[in-house]
């Protein structure tokens, strides 16, 4: 079990907090995006405010610790560790009370490339705690627009955690999946877990899509969101998403797993 100092220290070294790889000129183009409503960067939240960019470099400073100032418009940005320390004590705090209650939860990345062990790391635990973790819509295909046009695309669940590849790829369960921020799959998901009678998640875990695709639809969710991902940061602050945690989503996979026991080791779930 890392001590806060080390946390705090590790976040800063692997640069998931501090000065983070993301740039400030991606931040920007995000809220650019998200102030003219781009679905591209809503993800799934329906914003009630009217959230111009100006509003978001003030929220994104004060809930991911990025520069307040919109003359900085270019360069690496920064993510405030303390704020990344607090966010992982809610959010185990979240976790914890979910597995005493044995709450179904559902799982789900569109970073399965960075992001899949962490979850699985909690995946696994809920479940030897006595959580149902949840696979709903497994196999369905969900047609998905991305960059290169749209493409259909399979819900899988690996160690219990959704992802999405595409459909009728050579290596079909062997690609660790698709980076996407679309809601699409957690809709999906929602809506074949209801259609079969439940049991629906009192709990969503993940990122992008799947955090702000249930939080808008009244399912409480929490996850990780990067200088670049206002949409999670927006729909915490009306009050559809319960906990993000800001951190740099895209740096190596096992940078990850010290957070993952911290996280486990408060909400008192260590094996």
């Amino acid at each position: 079990m890392l001590s806060i100092a080390a946390l705090r220290a590790h976040l800063v070294r692997a640069r998931l907090a501090g000065m983070v790889t993301t740039t400030r000129e991606a931040g920007l183009r995000s809220y650019r995006l998200f102030a003219a409503r781009d679905p591209r960067v809503l993800i799934g939240i329906d914003p009630e405010g009217p959230w111009q960019q100006r509003d978001l470099i003030d929220l994104m400073a004060r809930r991911c610790g990025v520069s307040a100032d919109p003359r900085h418009t270019f360069g690496p940005d920064a993510i405030d560790p303390d704020l990344t320390l607090a966010a992982l004590d809610a959010f185990a705090d979240r976790l914890g009370a979910a597995a005493r209650r044995g709450a179904p939860v559902l799982f789900g990345t569109g970073h399965p490339h960075r992001l899949l062990g962490f979850y699985a790391a909690l995946a696994d635990v809920l479940s030897a705690a006595g959580c149902t973790v949840l696979t709903p819509a497994q196999g369905r295909c969900v047609d998905i627009t991305t960059r290169f046009g749209l493409r259909t695309c399979r819900l899988e669940y690996v160690r219990g955690v959704a992802l999405v590849r595409p459909s009728g790829a050579e290596r079909s369960g062997c690609e660790p999946g698709a980076h996407t921020h679309s809601p699409l799959p957690v809709r999906l998901a929602l809506a074949a877990a209801a259609d079969a009678g439940g049991p629906l998640p009192e709990l969503v875990i993940g990122d992008h899509g799947w955090v702000c695709g249930a939080g808008q639809l009244g399912f409480e969710a929490m996850g990780p969101a990067d200088t670049n991902d206002p949409a999670l940061f927006v729909g915490q602050a009306e009050g559809r998403v319960s906990v993000v945690v800001p951190l740099d989503d895209g740096v190596r996979p096992a940078y990850y797993r010290p957070l993952a026991r911290y996280v486990l080791n408060r909400a008192c779930l260590s094996q």
